[in-house]
């Protein structure tokens, strides 16, 4: 059996702050394939990594009165916001900011990490794996998304330049190399493809549509790009998907999980890859039948899930345990002889 990909989310912010240092240099001991940061833009134009371009919600910037007159609201994908933006701050100042818990209530282990890392740069995260794999037989991959790149655009900052700059630069752009690249646009994926050739992979979600296909007025879904001709589309410009993972086991009205919904087998005879996302150890997060006890925060029988989306055959999951990832994998293979 093909052993799937575990894809240490943000690193493992099960255990440490999401898109940190010891995040990732965590989630390479546990074993991760590899690992993953979300990346942004300073007004410097520096990609720095973040799950979003408001950070007041995963940083301490609300305590600095310095940036106190930067606070706004802006519209990204359609949705207002309220906060403080990447894109306002140059990287010197997003450098004297320091991370904090962004589910504290779900993840409170955490809380008592915060104010002490600072935000990483994507170019910080190449530096982790490149350090990591100096001792290592098998190298750790980076699996980079591009965060809302219609919005940067019309910022006049263009993410797919910083991006191939960057791996450029470093020379890491051929096909040999261990580096990944997803989005929730199709459009920016589209124009990757001639400038790469690295793994392209379009991610989906059970609601909504990609941004780019909204603001073109497009009225496809991402629940349209599941059907076999738009995945054949896909194919012509990206080597996989990346579904929530409710998109291949679909779930019942109470919550449990229901039937394979046939995307990986579609996917699979286009010969595209499948990684689903998210993976977590939460009663929260887990489908109904598998949550142990009425605790949100509390672990459930995460192995199961597992078990149950390995058997419809992806070839990857993004997890934000990867050790509970790495353990469900060994014996999901153990079990198969």
């Amino acid at each position: 059996m093909a052993a799937p990909l575990v894809i240490a989310h943000r690193g493992v912010p099960g255990s440490r702050l999401e898109h940190t240092r010891p995040s990732y240099e965590l989630a390479i001991v546990e074993g991760a394939d590899y690992i993953e940061p979300d990346v942004v833009s300073t007004k410097d134009g520096i990609l720095v990594v973040r799950h979003e371009n408001e950070i007041g919600g995963t940083t301490d910037v609300a305590k600095h009165p310095e940036f106190a007159a930067l606070k706004t609201t802006k519209i990204v994908d359609g949705v207002p916001l309220t906060g403080w933006f990447t894109e306002d701050l140059a990287l010197e100042e997003i450098k004297t900011l320091r991370v904090r818990e962004r589910l504290p209530k779900l993840r409170p282990q955490n809380i008592g990490l915060g104010g002490q890392q600072q935000i990483l740069t994507f170019d910080e995260v190449l530096d982790i794996a490149e350090e990591a794999n100096r001792t290592r037989d098998v190298p750790v991959g980076v699996y980079v998304e591009t965060k809302h790149p219609s919005y940067f655009n019309d910022l006049g900052i263009d993410l797919n330049d910083l991006v191939i700059d960057n791996l450029e630069r470093r020379g890491a752009n051929h096909s040999a190399s261990k580096v990944i690249i997803q989005s929730m646009e199709t459009g920016n994926l589209r124009r990757l493809r001639s400038r790469t050739p690295l793994t392209l992979i379009q991610l989906m979600d059970r609601k909504g549509a990609p941004y780019d296909l909204i603001a073109a007025q497009d009225r496809r879904t991402y629940a349209n790009l599941t059907s076999t001709a738009e995945l054949a589309t896909i194919a012509e410009y990206a080597d996989g998907i990346g579904p929530n993972k409710s998109q291949v086991i679909s779930r019942d009205k109470r919550a449990n999980l229901k039937a394979d919904t046939g995307l990986v087998g579609r996917a699979h005879d286009l010969d595209l890859l499948v990684h689903i996302w998210t993976m977590r150890n939460e009663n929260n997060f887990l489908p109904a039948n598998l949550r142990i006890g009425l605790d949100k925060a509390a672990p459930g029988d995460a192995l199961a899930e597992y078990f149950e989306f390995f058997d419809v055959g992806v070839d990857g999951v993004f997890s934000d345990y990867t050790g509970t990832a790495v353990e469900a994998r060994l014996k999901w293979l153990a079990s198969k002889g």
